[in-house]
Order: C-alpha cells, then structure tokens, then sequence
C-alpha cells in the first residue's frame, strides 16, 4: 500500500483487516482478525496522524509516548499518567519492559549501548550510504521469561539517507491496525523527522512493515462506527501537521522533558504567559501547551481557556474533540 498522508493509510488498512481477514484467532486468548506480510508506503510522513472524529486520536499521549522513548525511560508513571491501561503490561508495577522503547534504543544491552548516537555517527562520518543503520528493539531475551506480558512489538527502525533525504523503514513482528497502529506510527515518523532534522535532511519516505496486522474483536464495534465515519463523511480538516524545527532539537526535548515532569507530577502550573516565556521555539511550546491543558483534565481542574486558545488550529481540533466534555457550558458555545 502506498498512501500520501498517515490518515490515508489508516482508513484503509482499516477497512482491509476488517473486511478482508486471512485469518481468525485468538492469540493469548484474544480473538481477533488478522492479516500477514503487511507493507506500507508513507509518502509524507509528517503527516502522521487521522482525524476521524469518532476515533478521538490522543494527540497528547501521541507526544508524551515518543517523548517518554526520547527520554529513555521505562519508568510505568510516566507513560501511566497518560494511558491508564499501561498498568497491565507492567509485571512489577514499576517499568515496563517490551513497549519501553527507550533503553532499547539508548542503553541497549549490558553494554548500554547509544544506538541512536551510533547510527549519526555513521551516516554522518563513516557512510553515508550505508546499509547498516539499524536500531534493534526487541530482545530475544524477552522470550524467555514466561511470565512477560509486555514482548516488545517492534523489531527495530532501519534508516536510509538517499539524494539529500533520510528514509526510514521499520519492522514489527505484530501491529494492532485500530489502536497501535496510530501511536506506532506518530511515534516513528516522529523519530524520523528529529533524525533528518539533526543531519540536516529533508524527510524521505517511511516504510512500515508488520508480520501481523490485527483488530481485536474487543474493538468491533469501536471500528465498525470509526469505518461507517470514514465512508459516510469524507471531508478532511484541511490542516498541516506542525514542522519540527531544523537543526539540533535535542535542548528543546531537554526543556520540554523537564516541564513535562513537573506538571505530570502536579509540582507546579503554567499559565499562557508562562509557556511563551520560555526560550524554545513555537513547536515545542505547543507541546507544553497540551500537557499543561491535559494536567487540567488529569487532575480535575476547570479549563484554563488561555491555554486552549494559545493551541495551533490542527491540535484545538484534536482537544476539542478527545476532550469537549471537560470545557464548561460557556467554553463549548466559545468554541462549537
């Protein structure tokens, strides 16, 4: 398959998996339909999210789960804060093993190995052209404890620069076409996009490659409505999805890591003024933004409309429509 923009992909691998099912089975008890040897072609990979009203993409954990990745950490309260389902992945209740990319891609092993840091390194100063720019996730070793429940999905991100662009293809062994799929994606193409940007790329294509592509049986339903809005409505926001800044971004994700600590752990609150204060450029202070609007939701607190109005039009879509219960009466006439 080969499709422009993420919501493209998604509305149709959708409506393939749903409709046109090889198999039928129930992996660790789960039933679900399935397709094998799934490929697909993202021609513009910044565009990497779908705005199909009754799928109500979270935008804010699409930011928080790369960044928590970014970050390093397999820490559960970090990325629990933002999806509280992640609990149940969790055997110690502490970490998480397999869906914490991170250490897998900046300590992996025990030699704490900086994939990251050696993939630049190599298409910058050894070969440009190389063949070899392969960041490994999953760990056979995860295998072998019986009791994990957390296998990481991922095989590992594979880079590529060609004519002046950075190309990345990745591999899983198994995707969840209605729920993982989005985050996945939004998550790697992200990673792609801060690659490019630090070697002073532009963005070539994203490859995405899964041994298993699924729905759950659990989200017949959910998927059923989600495919009847794609067929019935076929009006698309007309926006851009946000350009990462050139250049180093990693000060940047630094600042917007630290902050993001705070308000999760509810340590301090931050005003409009506060954000546009600070000295990073406007695509990472739109991320504070939607973390300190989401501290508002997480922890019951009236909306501060400010900080709503201070969103870009593409992420005031997302809100609104994940979190329009959470606006008063007054807000929600403001901003139907």
């Amino acid at each position: 398959m080969r499709k422009r923009t993420f919501h493209e992909a998604y509305t149709e691998t959708l409506y393939d998996i749903y409709h046109n099912p090889e198999f039928f089975n129930s992996p660790r008890g789960q039933k679900s339909r399935e397709q094998l040897n799934y490929h697909l072609t993202l021609e513009n990979p910044i565009e990497r999210v779908t705005y199909l009203s009754s799928r109500k993409t979270n935008i804010v954990f699409n930011f928080a789960e790369v960044l928590w990745y970014l970050s390093g950490s397999n820490d559960l309260d970090f990325i629990s804060y933002y999806n509280k389902k992640m609990p149940s992945y969790s055997m110690n209740k502490k970490t998480l093993t397999g869906t914490a990319y991170g250490p897998k891609i900046f300590e992996f092993g025990n030699a704490k190995l900086n994939q990251w840091n050696r993939i630049k390194n190599l298409l910058t100063q050894e070969d440009i052209d190389s063949k070899r720019a392969f960041i490994q996730i999953f760990d056979a070793s995860e295998l072998f404890v019986l009791e994990n429940i957390d296998v990481s999905c991922t095989i590992g991100l594979q880079f590529f620069v060609r004519e002046g662009e950075l190309y990345m293809s990745s591999v899983m062994r198994a995707n969840d076409a209605f729920r993982g799929m989005i985050s996945d994606l939004f998550s790697f193409t992200f990673m792609q996009e801060l690659m490019a940007r630090e070697l002073r790329l532009e963005v070539g294509e994203y490859f995405h490659n899964a041994g298993s592509i699924h729905i759950y049986d659990s989200d017949h339903e959910w998927a059923k409505t989600v495919l009847e809005e794609a067929e019935n409505h076929h009006d698309i926001p007309e926006f851009e999805f946000p350009k990462m800044p050139e250049g180093n971004n990693w000060p940047s994700i630094e600042t917007v890591l630290k902050y993001e600590e705070l308000l999760r752990k509810d340590q301090i609150s931050m005003t409009k003024n506060d954000i546009e204060m600070l000295d990073l450029p406007d695509y990472w202070k739109q991320i504070l933004f939607l973390f300190s609007i989401y501290q508002h939701i997480a922890y019951k607190r009236d909306m501060d409309h400010s900080l709503f109005q201070s969103l870009l039009p593409i992420y005031q879509f997302f809100v609104r429509n994940k979190w329009f219960h959470y606006f008063s009466t007054e807000q929600k006439e403001e901003i139907q």
